[in-house]
C-alpha cells in the first residue's frame, strides 16, 4: 500500500485557495472591465465565476447542479478565496452564456505570462525525445475535436447528425506550453487556420504539423520568413524530382530527394526535400512521406522531428481524459469556450505546481491527488513533495506510442 513518506505540513489556506493564488491579484477584475464582462454581472462577480469554473474542472463536475450544490456546501471555505461566493444554477448558466469568453481567453494568456515571468525555467522547458539535439525553438501544430450534442448546438453543426468544436493549438515542444490557441467550430478545414497558427513563428524556428495543415502558399510564406517546417506530403502531390540525395546508410530511409511542384503557377517553396521512411507507429512499421524546406538535415533527423509532433496528440489526450472536456455546462458557443479556456488554465496552473514541486509522477496522478483534498488545509508544495513512493523521471507526458493512462493497453 502506498503511504506518505512523511505527513505534509498544515497550512492556513485550503488547497483550492493555494491553486487560485497562482492567478495574479486584480487581473480578473481588470480583464472583466476591459472585455465588458463586468457590465453583465448580476448575482455572481467575475472572480466568483472564474473560481466556480476552476472548481468544476478540478472536481469533474458533470452539470450545473453538481457544481453549484457543492460550492454552496463549502461556502465558508470558498469565501476565503478572495471573497468568492457560490453561484446559483441560473446565475452561473447566465454568466456562461452572456459574458464574453474573451475574458477567459485573456485571463489564460496573462496568467501564463505571469508564471513565465516568475519562473523562467518553467517557460524554457527542456529537450524532449528525438529532438534533443535541436537547440532551436520547436513548435508543434495540431487540432483536437470536442464532440457536442447536435440537437442543442446549431452553431457547431459539423455533420448531418453531429456537432463539434475544434481547438487548434501551437504547442512549444520544449516547455509543452501553448503559444497560440484558437477555439472554433469544426466545419472549416484545418489548413484555413494554418497562417493564424504559425503567424508568430520567427526566422530559424521549426514548426511541425500534419498534412491536414498543408497549404503550399502558407509553406512558401514560412520559407520566405526563414522558418523551417516538417510535415507529411499529400498522396496526390504533383511534383518533379530536381536532385536525388545520396543513399542513406539507414535502411529505414527509402527515398531522399529534392523536389519542386510541377505546377509553376501554384505558390510554393522553390525547392523542398521529400523523404520516404519507415516509421514505427503503435508498434507497427508504416511507410511515411515527409516534406521539409531544410535541404541539409539528415533524412533521419527529419523523420525524428516529425515523430515529435505526436507529443501534441498525447497532450490533447492528457487534457481530454483528465480535465472536464466531455460534459459541458452549457449548450451555446460562449459556454463551450469558457469551459475550454478554463480547462487550459487549470492545465497550466497544475503544470506550474508540478514544476515548483519537482513532481516526478504523471499529470493524471497529480490531478487526482489534488482533487481528493481540495478543501484540506495542507501545504500544497510539501504535499506534492511528500506524496508517493514510486521514484522515476518526470513523466508529464508518456511516449507517443503509448496511451497516457498507466495500465491502459
Amino acid at each position: 500500500m502506498n503511504q506518505l513518506k512523511k505527513a505534509p505540513a498544515r497550512s492556513k489556506f485550503n488547497l483550492l485557495r493555494q491553486i487560485c493564488n497562482q492567478i495574479p491579484v486584480h487581473e480578473v477584475s481588470k480583464i472583466a472591465r476591459a472585455t465588458g464582462a463586468e457590465k453583465k454581472s448580476r448575482t455572481i462577480t467575475p472572480w466568483s465565476h472564474v473560481v466556480s469554473l476552476l472548481y468544476g474542472q478540478l472536481t469533474h463536475s458533470i452539470g450545473l447542479n453538481d457544481l453549484c450544490d457543492s460550492l454552496q456546501l463549502h461556502s465558508g471555505p470558498l469565501a476565503s478565496i478572495r471573497g468568492a461566493t457560490p453561484p446559483s444554477r441560473n446565475g452561473l448558466s447566465h454568466a456562461n452564456r452572456e459574458r464574453p469568453a474573451e475574458m477567459a481567453e485573456q485571463l489564460f494568456w496573462r496568467t501564463l505570462e505571469h508564471l513565465r515571468t516568475q519562473s523562467p525555467g518553467f517557460a524554457a522547458g527542456k529537450a524532449r525525445g528525438p529532438a534533443f539535439r535541436f537547440k532551436l525553438p520547436i513548435h508543434v501544430v495540431d487540432t483536437t475535436v470536442l464532440e457536442l450534442v447536435a440537437n442543442c448546438l446549431d452553431w457547431a453543426k459539423h455533420r448531418r447528425r453531429k456537432a463539434a468544436a475544434k481547438t487548434h493549438m501551437r504547442l512549444n515542444l520544449q516547455s509543452l506550453l501553448p503559444n497560440f490557441v484558437l477555439v472554433d467550430t469544426a466545419g472549416e478545414h484545418d489548413n484555413k487556420r494554418a497562417r493564424e497558427l504559425c503567424a508568430g513563428i520567427k526566422s530559424g524556428e521549426i514548426v511541425l504539423f500534419d498534412k491536414g495543415y498543408v497549404d503550399f502558399g502558407h509553406l512558401k510564406d514560412l520559407d520566405a520568413r526563414g522558418a523551417f517546417f516538417v510535415t507529411r506530403a499529400k498522396e496526390n502531390m504533383d511534383y518533379e524530382v530536381v536532385k536525388k540525395m545520396p543513399q542513406s546508410k539507414d535502411d529505414q530511409i527509402l527515398r531522399d530527394e529534392v523536389v519542386r511542384l510541377s505546377n509553376a503557377n501554384q505558390p510554393a517553396p522553390e525547392l523542398m526535400r521529400r523523404i520516404v521512411a519507415i516509421v514505427k507507429v503503435d508498434g507497427q512499421e508504416r511507410e511515411m512521406t515527409f516534406l521539409t524546406n531544410h535541404l541539409q538535415w539528415s533524412p533521419r533527423s527529419v523523420a525524428d522531428l516529425y515523430r515529435c509532433r505526436w507529443q501534441i496528440e498525447v497532450f490533447f489526450k492528457q487534457i481530454k481524459q483528465t480535465l472536464q472536456l466531455a460534459d459541458f455546462l452549457g449548450h451555446n458557443a460562449s459556454a463551450v469556450r469558457w469551459q475550454v479556456w478554463t480547462a487550459l488554465l487549470v492545465y497550466v496552473l497544475l503544470r506550474y505546481l508540478s514544476y515548483l514541486s519537482k513532481w516526478p509522477h504523471s499529470f493524471t496522478r497529480l490531478f487526482t491527488i489534488l482533487r481528493a483534498v481540495l478543501w484540506s488545509k495542507l501545504d500544497l508544495l510539501r504535499l506534492l513533495a511528500s506524496y508517493g513512493t514510486a521514484k522515476g523521471s518526470f513523466r508529464n507526458l508518456a511516449r507517443p506510442e503509448q496511451a497516457y493512462f498507466p495500465g491502459f493497453l
